[in-house]
C-alpha cells in the first residue's frame, strides 16, 4: 500500500510518484539473445550510461544457442548464462531464475536504452509494489553503428513510434479510463515488474509458440498489476519487430494458443460449445450438502447461456471408501452419488479446498440448493464488465436462525490487488470496494430460485438495501444518459450556431451578387435606352 493512495482499476494517477526519490530497489535487467553480437554490444553500452545507480542494477545476458556463442565486452558488469532451450520464453525464464533485484526489467537484444529510460521505470515502483511498467519503443531503420552514438536521437531519428501501443494509451486516457485489456501493454522489449507480482503469477509460458509477453502480462493482472505507459522512458529498437513484418501470419499463430489461456479476448472464444484451458468464470459449490441439492445446483449452472464456465465441487473426495456389499446405508451415500455422477463431467472439478486458479476472471461461489437461471450468470458477469466491478454479492434469503445467505461473484484481480494493499486488520471486502468497487444485487430480480428443502425465508433490510442501491444505480445511469443527451445535444446547438453563421453569410454575400446584378442590370437597360435614341436622332436628321 501507498501513502499517495490506492488505486481503483488501472487509474494510476493517484500514486503520483516523486521525481526526486531515493534509490533504494534492485533491479534485475534481463536479456535474451540469439545472436546479434553487434547489437547486443550496443544495448550493453547503453545501459552503463544508465542514470539509475549501477550498484542498484544487474545484468543477466542469456545466450540461447547462439554460434559462434556471445561474448560480453571487456569492462562490463553483466554476467552471461547459457540456456540450451530454444525460445525466447525459456531464455527470460533461464535469467529469471538468477535474477535477484526487487525489479525486473525485461529488455531484448536489440532494444536500446535513453540513459534515463530505467531510472524512469524506477521511480514507478518506488511508489507501489504492484505495478508494471512499459516504456515508449520507437523503431529506427537507421544503420547499425560500430559503437554507441553520443546523442542517439540524432543517430536513430527518424523512427516511428510503436502504434499500437501509442494508439491503445491515447484512447483509454493513458490506459486509466478502465480499460477492458491493460495486461496488452506488457511487451518484452522494454517493460518492468516488480519481482513479487512475478512470482504471484509465474514464470513465461514456455508452451507458447507466440503471444508469452500478452499471456504474461495478463497472469500478472490477474494478480492485482497495476500497468502504466511511461513516455519518459525511452527507446530505440534497431530495425523491425516480426509481427510488423509478418503481422497476419504471427497474429494467426498466436490466436491459436492465447485463446485457450486469455478468457479476456472474448472475440477468440465464438465457439458454442469448446471448453478451454482457463475458463471465464468458476462456479464454486460445496458437494457435501446432499446429492439432490448439489445437482439442482450444478445442472443449472451448466445449462445456462455462458458455456465458457466450469464448476468446482468442493468435498472430502479422497476419504470416499464405497461400501460394496451394503451401498444402500453406506454413510458416505450422498457423496458418493455426486462424486459419481459428476466424476465424468469435463466442466466439473472435483477438489478438496475452494481454491480457484488465479488465472480465471470471475469466481461464483454459490450456496448448494440455489439455481441460477437460464441467463443469470450471463446478466451478473455484464454487471460486473460494465460498472468495473471486483466484487457482486446477490443477497438470496435472510432468516433470524441462518442470517443472510448470499452469492459471491468475484472478480480475481480485485481480491489479489485487495490482498497486496490491504492491512492486516482490514476487511477484505471493504478494501476491494475501494480498489475496484462493490454491489449488493437481489437473486430473485437475477433468476435465481431454491430447491425444495432450502428455506426461502425473509429478505429484511438487505431486500431494502438492495433495491435502494438498485434505484440509486438505475437514477446513476439515467443521469449519465441525460448528461450525455444534452452534451449532444449542446453540440448539435453549436453545429446549428455555426451552421447558421455560414448560412447568413451566404445569404448575405448573395444579396451583395443580386444587389450587382441589379445595378449591372440598370446600367445595361440605361445603355440600350441611350443608344437607341442616339439611332433614332440620327434616323430622324436624315
Amino acid at each position: 500500500m501507498t501513502s499517495r493512495g490506492r488505486v481503483r482499476g488501472n487509474d494510476y494517477r493517484v500514486l503520483a510518484p516523486d521525481e526526486h526519490f531515493t534509490p533504494r530497489l534492485t533491479v534485475s535487467v534481463v536479456i535474451p539473445a540469439y545472436g546479434g553480437q553487434d547489437k547486443l554490444d550496443l544495448v550493453l553500452a547503453a545501459l552503463a550510461r544508465q542514470t539509475y545507480p549501477a550498484g542498484l542494477t544487474e545484468i543477466i545476458v542469456v545466450d540461447n544457442g547462439s554460434s559462434p556463442p556471445l561474448r560480453l565486452p571487456a569492462g562490463t558488469s553483466a554476467r552471461l548464462v547459457v540456456c540450451d532451450r530454444p525460445g525466447r520464453a525459456s531464455a527470460r525464464n533461464a535469467g529469471l531464475a538468477r535474477a535477484t533485484g526487487d525489479v525486473i526489467h525485461w529488455l531484448d537484444s536489440d532494444v536500446v536504452l535513453t540513459p534515463g529510460a530505467v531510472e524512469a521505470h524506477m521511480r514507478w515502483h518506488h511508489a507501489a509494489p504492484y505495478l508494471v511498467v512499459t516504456g515508449y519503443i520507437r523503431f529506427t531503420g537507421a544503420e547499425v553503428p560500430a559503437e554507441l552514438p553520443g546523442d542517439l536521437e540524432e543517430h536513430f531519428e527518424p523512427a516511428e513510434p510503436h502504434a499500437w501501443i501509442v494508439d491503445l494509451v491515447e484512447r483509454t486516457d493513458g490506459l486509466t479510463d478502465n480499460p477492458q485489456r491493460p495486461f496488452s501493454l506488457h511487451v518484452g522489449g522494454a517493460t518492468s515488474v516488480n519481482a513479487r507480482l512475478i512470482e504471484a503469477a509465474g514464470p513465461m509460458d514456455e508452451e507458447l509458440i507466440l503471444g508469452q509477453d500478452t499471456e504474461m502480462g495478463y497472469r500478472l493482472g490477474q494478480a492485482g498489476a497495476v500497468f502504466v505507459p511511461e513516455p519518459a522512458a525511452r527507446a530505440y529498437h534497431l530495425g523491425p519487430t516480426m509481427r510488423m513484418r509478418d503481422k497476419q501470419p504471427v497474429d494467426r499463430v498466436s490466436h491459436a494458443f492465447v485463446a485457450d489461456r486469455i478468457p479476456a479476448y472474448r472475440w477468440l472464444r465464438g465457439h458454442p460449445g469448446r471448453q478451454w484451458k482457463v475458463p471465464y468464470v468458476t462456479v464454486v459449490v460445496d458437494g457435501t450438502r446432499g446429492y439432490d441439492a448439489v445437482r439442482a445446483t450444478v445442472d443449472a449452472v451448466l445449462a445456462g447461456t455462458v458455456p465458457d464456465v466450469s464448476v468446482l465441487l468442493v468435498g472430502p473426495w479422497a476419504t470416499l471408501d464405497r461400501d460394496r456389499r451394503a451401498p444402500l446405508r453406506d454413510p458416505d451415500l450422498e457423496l458418493v452419488l455426486v462424486h459419481g455422477h459428476y466424476l465424468h463431467e469435463g466442466r466439473v472439478r472435483l477438489a478438496e479446498t475452494p481454491d480457484v486458479d488465479l488465472a480465471v476472471p470471475f469466481v461464483l461461489r454459490l450456496p448448494t440448493g440455489w439455481a441460477p437461471g437460464e441467463d443469470t450468470l450471463g446478466r451478473l458477469l455484464d454487471l460486473a464488465r460494465d460498472d468495473a466491478l471486483g466484487l457482486v454479492n446477490v443477497l438470496l434469503h435472510e432468516t433470524s436462525a441462518d442470517g443472510v445467505v448470499a452469492a459471491r461473484l468475484e472478480r480475481t484481480s480485485a481480491f489479489a490487488r485487495a490482498r497486496i494493499v490491504a492491512a492486516a486488520d482490514e476487511d477484505l471486502d471493504d478494501v476491494v470496494d475501494e480498489v475496484s468497487g462493490v454491489s449488493w444485487v437481489e437473486g430473485e430480480t437475477y433468476g435465481f430460485t431454491t430447491s425444495p428443502g432450502v428455506p426461502q425465508g425473509r429478505r429484511g433490510a438487505y431486500r431494502a438495501r438492495t433495491e435502494a442501491e438498485a434505484e440509486a444505480a438505475r437514477l446513476a445511469k439515467e443521469a449519465e444518459r441525460l448528461r450525455a443527451q444534452v452534451a449532444k445535444w449542446r453540440e448539435e446547438a453549436g453545429r446549428w450556431r455555426k451552421s447558421t453563421v455560414e448560412l447568413r453569410r451566404e445569404v448575405g454575400a448573395l444579396r451583395r451578387q443580386l444587389a450587382a446584378a441589379s445595378r449591372a442590370q440598370q446600367g445595361l437597360r440605361t445603355l440600350v435606352s441611350t443608344t437607341m435614341k442616339r439611332a433614332l436622332r440620327k434616323r430622324l436628321r436624315g
